[in-house]
């Protein structure tokens, strides 16, 4: 089985791509979501949490710049409701860690 992080990794990248092709018209990844996909997976492999992360929105750490916060706020806001069409069962987990 996937570790967490491991598993915020796979999350994180379906959201991307999913803004990506959905939102922004692309068939693979542009430049500006690939930045964000490295940095959103630099991010998790150095979080101080370790295998024990909570979900970014509960986290009491913000390890994000503010660009890049920004940047995965709007993603994650647009690909959050979709992800339960395109990707049902990594949303619910990710909801059901929400509301531990």
């Amino acid at each position: 089985m996937n570790g967490r992080i491991e598993e915020e990794k796979a999350v994180v990248e379906q959201m991307i791509r999913l803004y990506c092709q959905k939102k922004e018209g692309n068939s693979l990844l542009c430049p500006n979501c690939q930045e964000l996909l490295k940095y959103a997976h630099n991010r998790l492999e150095r979080c101080r949490f370790g295998e024990n992360k909570p979900t970014c929105q509960k986290c009491p750490i913000h390890c994000y710049r503010p660009e890049m916060k920004e940047r995965i706020r709007i993603v994650m806001r647009w690909s959050g409701p979709r992800m339960l069409c395109y990707h049902p069962l990594a949303a619910i987990k990710h909801l059901l860690r929400e509301m531990i």
